[in-house]
């Protein structure tokens, strides 16, 4: 057994199919909310031959991130980071919404930032969600992208009158994991660390059977019938890419946004625009 560690946030279907491509022979960090759902990744991971730790954080938390942190540094020399942890519009207020995936996503890529080993890799899960908003201005890009992470949640562009409803919170979340991303990734390279985003489409995960069984779940089976698979992705889909990503084989590739969602962002802005805007689905 090496001194390397990779760190999963969120106990998820997505990230677990990850570690799996990215962990064997190293340590592992899970940190999830959920403590039963850490017990049985830890479970499978275990039996599955991975040694494996865990700890209970919120990603909401600069405080608990920064517990992980330590906690992963106590293993050994960070060289992975997976962060596939968030909450989806149908389980969450706007204002959960862009305090988990927008504001605890950015204080993840700050904190990790700072510790990464040379030779580290990232990965943000965000999401296709993020390519359905119209451009936005060099203007709002930059200040998602660049305000300092504690002002982030008092942006003009964030308030109330423009996010009105959980989707809509969840849009600007997602296109903010990219811009974030990309900027940080200026840092991460100062250590000889590289971090990427995936923005996947419509994964079968226990999130996305909420979705599915949700108000926007006749869209979703609308917008399976019009994509080039006619159905949706699977975790092992994206870790496939993830893995590139992280391994020496993508070393020429961070900053990047990675949009694996099936052809139907394409539909949505080029396509049958009204059946594909109509149905309302996001991942």
């Amino acid at each position: 057994m090496n001194n390397e560690v990779i760190v999963l946030f969120g106990a998820g279907s997505i990230g677990e199919a990850i570690v799996r491509r990215v962990s064997a022979g190293r340590k592992l960090l899970l940190a999830d909310y959920n403590e039963n759902k850490l017990t049985e990744m830890k479970q499978h991971l275990t039996e599955a031959g991975f040694v494996v730790e865990t700890i209970k954080a919120d990603l909401s938390s600069r405080e608990s991130i920064k517990e992980v942190v330590a906690k992963a540094q106590s293993l050994g020399d960070i060289m992975g980071l997976v962060n596939a942890a968030g909450v989806s519009p149908s389980q969450a207020s706007p204002e959960q919404v862009l305090r988990v995936d927008l504001y605890g996503t950015s204080v993840l890529l700050e904190e990790f930032g700072k510790v990464m080993a040379p030779g580290g890799a990232g990965i943000v899960i965000s999401s296709q969600s993020g390519h359905r908003l119209p451009a936005l201005s060099l203007e709002d890009n930059h200040a998602l992208a660049m305000t300092p992470t504690e002002e982030l949640l008092n942006l003009s562009i964030l308030q109330p009158d423009v996010i009105k409803d959980s989707l809509a919170a969840y849009q600007y979340a997602k296109r903010t994991n990219v811009l974030r991303v990309a900027a940080e990734s200026v840092k991460w390279q100062k250590r000889g660390a590289r971090i990427n985003a995936i923005s996947p489409g419509i994964i079968m995960t226990p999130l996305a059977v909420d979705e599915l069984n949700g108000p926007r779940g006749a869209g979703y089976k609308q917008m399976f019938d019009s994509m080039v698979t006619k159905r949706p992705g699977t975790p092992d889909e994206i870790a496939n890419l993830a893995e590139l990503l992280m391994d020496r084989r993508g070393a020429f590739i961070t900053g990047s946004d990675f949009l694996a969602d099936g052809g139907i962002t394409a539909q949505y802005w080029y396509g049958n625009v009204s059946e594909v805007r109509n149905s309302g689905a996001q991942k």
